[in-house]
């Protein structure tokens, strides 16, 4: 290979490298982490934010496990209709994790994230039916719900 040959393949090489690097830091620009953009988001109303926000807080990654936080968030998405957020939300009531236990808010918010589709809050829906926990016994009503989670 000629000197020149050389040249010409490292510049090739170098000039790769170097939008590789610009490809690289594109939209790099904010000193932000990602959970502090998630949190600046939450805070400006975005519940998809505010939803993960609260999952951050229910497992404790990136910050200190903290159901109470994870419940206040949860709600703040739950109550802007996010299904995700009231399934977890009537998680919580259900079992008593960050709030005290109470079925009738556990069905309620189930219920919500249920009639938007949502499988899991439609299965235990059904299951609240079919023990009565939070609403009358009702083995209709629980064939209902499980039928449309499985579906």
């Amino acid at each position: 290979m000629t000197q020149r040959h050389f040249v010409v393949r490292s510049l090739g090489v170098l000039a790769l490298a170097f939008q590789a690097v610009g490809v690289l830091t594109q939209g790099a620009t904010s000193s932000q982490t990602p959970l502090a953009e998630t949190r600046q988001k939450a805070d400006q109303g975005d519940a998809d934010a505010q939803f993960k926000l609260g999952a951050s807080y229910s497992t404790g990654s990136g910050v200190p496990q903290d159901v109470t936080q994870a419940v206040i968030w949860y709600r703040k998405a739950a109550d802007q209709g996010h299904a995700g957020a009231q399934y977890n939300l009537g998680f919580r009531y259900a079992t008593g994790q960050g709030v005290p236990q109470d079925f009738t808010q556990a069905v309620a918010w189930f219920r919500k994230a249920a009639d938007q589709g949502d499988a899991d809050a439609q299965f235990n829906l059904g299951v609240m039916h079919s023990k009565g926990e939070g609403v009358p016994q009702d083995y209709v009503e629980a064939h209902k719900w499980c039928s449309l989670a499985a579906s």
